[in-house]
């Protein structure tokens, strides 16, 4: 089991990456190195030769392997990145780069998103340097750049480009899994994450005559735009199940006494209360619009109007996603992906998803483990490229009345200590026997 120094050390690693602003404002804006030095420097002093790679200058990476016991077992890839979204600190109660540790809270941007990973990675790693350790497969550990944008620096680089790092590796874990979700009546729900949402992120483009504001014109670009940004916006999109969004669904019921009827998830979620949560995101394709850009002055009727939309698709029903654009959209508006990525389905009858269900039921007994498919993404997506299946698992037990959605890109993110501790024990365990 982790030493008392890697319970130490994780909440002074947590603290310490937060206090190094690695903020990715996107378009290349974001330096990650001081925090890649940081990470490979506590690497090395655990007898690792991490390597620092760039795609651009100052937008680091890491990536060191542990030798396994079994030459021929496949590798593990672990891996968390290092850059965070943006943080306006008048709005938060404690500065966001500070890393304060008050009142048994780390506080700060990136403690949960995923500084706190990163830490659990660093501690557990060199916890096993001061045992002698060495885990039975190959471990390879990588942080990565640009995550919060479109990991072209970080892990599509490194899936891209350095591919014999990664080399045996058929698994990997990093976030969004194993945490503590409280259903309101006392029951503690880890869901583990075996699939994603593929990203679709959208420009809409809508071509017009220019004219000026005072006169009739039937080809107004902004009221073409609109007009198809309200048919996307109103979309209901039709119920699809994922093998892992079924499995969730029928383990839920199961564990609240319900008939797992799928032929009426609408009203399974319903009776499922607070832990539908878990599962209303996925079971349908969506499609939100974020943004809009048109038109330079009141009196004049632009040529053109933009605007963007968050699309995110089920495995298996990308097909149907682009097709119901095409129909959306209409006639007098082009649209194109502004930055795409595939969707993941990893299997939850694996081995290797058993031994993280076993972990996380060793230190929470009280807990109920089920199936997850995260609405969003992970570089995952980009590592799956080298065959690797991903999983989500940075395991923390979170205290009730904590809102651990709300806590990724929020005001005021932190994380309790003991869910740190949790989460260093949890992984140990896991991958000593992974």
């Amino acid at each position: 089991m982790a030493d008392g120094q890697a319970l130490d050390e994780v909440v002074t690693f947590t603290s310490d990456l937060i206090r190094i602003d690695t903020t990715n404002r996107g378009g290349g804006d974001c330096r990650e190195r001081p925090a890649a030095e940081y990470a490979a420097a506590r690497l090395a002093e655990a007898g690792l030769e991490p390597a620092l790679l760039e795609r651009t200058e100052g937008r680091t990476n890491v990536v060191a392997r542990i030798e396994g016991t079994d030459p021929s077992a496949d590798a593990l890839l672990v891996h968390g990145h290092l850059d965070v979204v943006p943080a306006q600190a008048g709005e938060w109660s404690v500065h966001p780069f500070s890393g304060e540790i008050r009142d048994g809270v780390v506080w700060g941007r990136g403690a949960v998103d995923m500084k706190n990973m990163d830490a659990m990675i660093l501690a557990v790693v060199r916890s096993w340097a001061r045992e002698g350790v060495r885990p039975r497969r190959d471990v390879v550990i990588a942080f990565t750049a640009d995550e919060e944008a479109s990991a072209e620096d970080g892990s599509g680089f490194l899936a891209d480009r350095h591919a014999a790092l990664f080399e045996g590796c058929t698994e990997g874990i990093s976030e969004s899994g194993a945490f503590t979700v409280h259903d309101g009546s006392g029951r503690q729900l880890y869901p583990l994450a075996a699939g994603e949402r593929g990203t679709g992120w959208v420009k809409l483009t809508a071509h017009g005559r220019a004219a000026h504001g005072s006169r009739p014109n039937r080809e107004n670009a902004v009221t073409r735009l609109a007009a198809a940004v309200t048919r996307i916006g109103a979309h209901e999109w039709p119920l699809r199940l994922t093998p892992t969004v079924r499995a969730a669904l029928t383990e839920l019921a199961a564990l609240y006494g319900l008939d797992a009827d799928l032929d009426d998830v609408d009203g399974l979620l319903e009776k499922l209360g607070p832990a539908a949560r878990l599962v209303e995101a996925t079971v349908r394709n969506s499609a939100n619009p974020t943004m809009l850009e048109a038109g330079y002055k009141v009196n004049v009727i632009p040529g053109e109007a933009v605007a963007y939309v968050d699309g995110r698709y089920l495995p298996g029903h990308e097909d149907e996603f682009r097709a119901t654009l095409d129909q959306l959209t209409g006639p007098d508006v082009n649209w194109e992906f502004h930055h795409h990525e595939v969707a993941l389905q990893s299997p939850v009858d694996s081995p290797t998803y058993a031994r993280m269900r076993a972990a996380v039921e060793e230190f929470a007994s009280e807990g109920h483990v089920v199936p997850y498919c995260m609405p969003g993404g992970t570089d995952a997506k980009q590592f799956s490229r080298l065959g690797i299946t991903g999983y989500g698992f940075s395991p923390l037990k979170l205290p009730e009345g904590y809102d651990y959605g709300a806590m990724f890109h929020g005001v005021d993110e932190r994380v309790p200590i003991e869910a740190l501790h949790f989460g260093v024990r949890v992984l140990d365990r896991f991958l000593r026997t992974a």
